[in-house]
């Protein structure tokens, strides 16, 4: 008879699954490296271990004399150039300058694409299309494998509940299964088949780990909680990419456990490699070795020393390693070992990606030219684009616009081709991103006009530090000559278009916002707007949830684009025609107000719990002035169509815990337009040794229905998607009741009782 306590899988027994499941390194690999290794001197193992950056900087430090460091066998690899002219000059230096010839690696952040730029991430999954997502990961490993890079630092697979952190923009949202098929997906598709191939690119998953949950939404702060909640909702996507082959991790800035990640050994050893059997190699991230000085945990040798034994093997930027691991194997504090172990990952990345055959694989010129921007990688990222956007809002059906009317587009990002692509992109000045008001024009022709109506941001000191290239698009008009000529405008025009939100550099890293809403100048002209009575559709560029009572109380339409990427402008106008029908869901709660943060859609259950729709209770886990709900939950999006789905159906209503069982709907559309709508699997565990969330997304689909057409949805309930983490740790399912729920968002659901004996 099996009890609460019956295990059907221990966590220690599936990772030992996972760790033996992983190929084994080829033998001709492992000699090859023991033969160059008993070549090497010391000073060359540990110069196999430094990283520097040279070209782009993503942090305050910069590496100096990076090619006389590489003629002396210092180096490693290199982050931060571009273009494989380039690059080859570098590898040159390494391969015939250097005494033993070794090759470098070239890393680069190639977020959402490399010259062609997708929409940002926590965008792409909106789109909840893991094939589209897969296939932005394999266009960006071609240009940038075409340009010289070899090893590009994403997918970045944090979770993240806190939209004040601007890293979310970088993210798959507040979900981790969700995370996780996007990390797969990601994974897949820089890597291909064979990391030998040319056109493929080696993974770096970041940020190992819990980067996404610093306290207060700050960057680079701390990050508190227990391993059972790491483990439950935060690491999923860290192990599904692991799983899915990634050949790299980056260690994150944050501490776990008041110990900072970088010399955190039972992530870096005890989870990563020794549960998980990762056998790859594991960087820091920029100048993270060095800032651990900062976190009080020790001097610069001592920092390095600590990184390398927890399972640091290259220091990005520090020069730490370099500078002070002879002196700490003089002294004890490492072991020759230790450096061995790391310079043979080191190593075995580059074997992997065939560099020992070819140190000159991804430095074909001609090849770069003929990749890089060209015109089918463009209409893929249009495409892409245009899947991600997310419809909130549509009163009396004002979208799409009908062509006929006069359009006023309005708003400070109505022209601004600079904030379309968002952060981390890292195009040449010669690929020039389309703006919303050339999309606009390309599709709607001489019907639409433009005004600016106000700069993005009151203080232009601040709009300088986050415009893109900290130069701010402003026109020298005051701010009431520029109202004046919005208000004319639109009273000559039928529709306003507003096109306003956060400026691209407002998210992404070393951006958080205290209060996330539209910013004062914009709100204020939307209010003017307002007043005139025309309708008005909100295009909403931002790299995170905003709080948008008041837009969603008084505008006619919100269409939420993100940052789209360079081809942004012409996406947008295909939604707003109706080209294309919007299927964008929501990968993250948007909050009502900015008090409740965080609000996210898989919280946990209380002992005071306060009913859905109900007003203030007292001695009730709620607020006296705020509802709890967000005002747009996870994977909420509208359609220009009518989606119906059925109850949910169970093949049966109990499970043995080796089982499985069916659960299905069926979706219609009920509209007069084609359309596609996203099924989403939640399932509750309704008692149980530990706490669990009200609810856990565990599977959907996207599927195309033309209009009056129906087709059934079913997912197979399996018992991993009953288990957890409970208190010890153990990886459990614990026989008992289960809702299975399914809808269009996480909130309109139907649910059916599953009993697992």
């Amino acid at each position: 008879m099996l009890t609460k306590k019956t295990i059907i899988t221990l966590f220690a027994a599936g990772a030992a699954l996972c760790a033996t499941a992983k190929p084994k390194a080829p033998a001709d690999m492992d000699s090859f490296i023991d033969n160059l290794m008993s070549k090497m001197t010391l000073e060359e193992k540990i110069g196999q271990l430094n990283l520097p950056v040279s070209g782009i900087l993503t942090g305050d430090a910069k590496s100096e004399n990076v090619a006389e460091n590489i003629r002396g066998g210092h180096t490693g690899g290199v982050f931060g150039v571009k273009g494989a002219a380039e690059i080859r000059k570098l590898q040159d230096i390494a391969v015939k300058e250097s005494r033993l010839g070794i090759p470098l690696v070239f890393g680069l952040d190639v977020i959402h694409g490399y010259q062609t730029t997708f929409p940002i991430p926590l965008a792409q999954a909106s789109s909840w299309d893991m094939s589209a997502i897969e296939r932005m990961a394999q266009i960006a490993g071609d240009e940038a494998s075409s340009s010289g890079i070899n090893w590009v630092y994403s997918p970045m697979v944090d979770v993240c509940r806190d939209p004040r952190w601007g890293r979310i923009a970088e993210g798959p949202g507040e979900d981790p299964y969700l995370g996780a098929e996007i990390a797969k997906a990601m994974v897949r598709g820089f890597q291909g088949e064979d990391l030998k191939d040319k056109n493929t690119v080696m993974a770096c998953v970041k940020h190992f780990a819990l980067y996404g949950a610093p306290d207060g939404g700050r960057d680079y702060n701390t990050v508190d909680m227990s391993r059972q909640r790491l483990l439950n909702e935060y690491i999923l996507p860290y192990k599904a990419a692991a799983e899915a082959g990634a050949g790299s991790f980056m260690a994150s800035f944050n501490t776990f456990e008041n110990i900072p990640a970088t010399a955190n050994s039972y992530l870096l050893t005890d989870l990563l490699r020794k549960q998980w059997g990762f056998d790859g190699m594991v960087v820091s991230d920029y100048t993270g070795v060095l800032e651990m000085i900062s976190h009080g945990i020790g001097d610069y040798q001592t920092v390095a020393a600590r990184a390398l034994k927890a399972g640091t093997d290259m220091d990005m930027v520090s020069e730490a390693y370099k500078n002070t691991l002879a002196k700490s194997l003089e002294e004890g504090k490492v072991s020759m070992e230790d450096i061995d172990r790391a310079v043979r990952r080191v190593l075995e990345m580059k074997y992997r990606l065939g560099l020992f055959d070819d140190p000159y694989r991804y430095t074909d010129t001609k090849r770069e030219a003929a990749t890089v921007y060209k015109p089918a990688y463009r209409e893929e990222a249009r495409r892409l684009a245009a899947e991600c956007m997310v419809l909130l809002e549509n009163k009396d059906g004002v979208l799409p616009l009908k062509g006929a009317e006069k359009i006023a587009l309005i708003g400070p990002l109505g022209n601004s081709a600079a904030n379309m692509p968002g952060m981390w992109s890292v195009p040449d000045a010669d690929r020039k991103p389309v703006s919303l008001y050339e999309g606009m024009k390309e599709v709607f022709g001489d019907k639409v006009r433009y005004a600016k109506g106000c700069d993005a941001l009151a203080d232009a000191e601040l709009e300088k530090k986050v415009s893109p290239g900290q130069n701010p698009e402003r026109t020298g008009q005051s701010a009431a000559e520029m109202k004046a000529e919005a208000l004319k405008l639109a009273a000559e025009s039928d529709v306003i278009v507003a096109a306003m939100g956060e400026l691209s550099e407002m998210t992404g890293e070393g951006a958080s916002r205290a209060n996330i809403v539209v910013p004062e100048p914009q709100e204020e002209l939307l209010k003017a707007l307002k007043e005139t009575g025309k309708p008005i559709v909100l295009v909403l560029f931002t790299g995170r949830p905003l709080v948008l009572t008041w837009e969603k109380d008084n505008l006619d339409a919100i269409l939420n684009v993100w940052f789209a990427g360079s081809e942004a402008g012409g996406a947008i106008a295909d939604v707003l025609a109706g080209k294309v029908n919007p299927s964008g869901k929501l990968p993250v709660s948007f909050p009502y107000h900015v008090g409740q943060i965080p609000v996210h859609y898989n919280s946990m259950m209380t002992g005071r719990p306060m009913p859905e729709g109900v007003s203030y209770i007292k001695y009730r886990s709620n607020y006296q002035d705020i509802p709890n709900q967000p005002l747009y939950p996870f994977g909420y999006g509208k359609s220009y169509t009518e989606f119906e789905i059925s109850p949910v159906a169970l093949s049966s209503s109990e499970m043995a815990p080796d089982g499985t069982v069916t659960a299905s709907v069926t979706v219609t559309n009920k509209g007069a337009v084609e359309g596609k709508e996203t099924v989403q699997l939640y399932i509750r565990d309704t008692v149980a040794e530990s706490t669990r969330p009200v609810k856990e997304l565990k599977g959907f689909e996207k599927v195309t229905l033309k209009p009056g057409e129906s087709k059934e949805v079913t997912f197979t309930v399996t018992p991993d998607m009953l288990k957890y983490y409970n208190h010890d740790l153990e990886y459990v399912l614990e026989p008992g009741e289960f809702e299975i729920m399914a809808g269009p968002d996480s909130q309109n659901l139907s649910k059916a009782l599953l009993t697992v004996k």
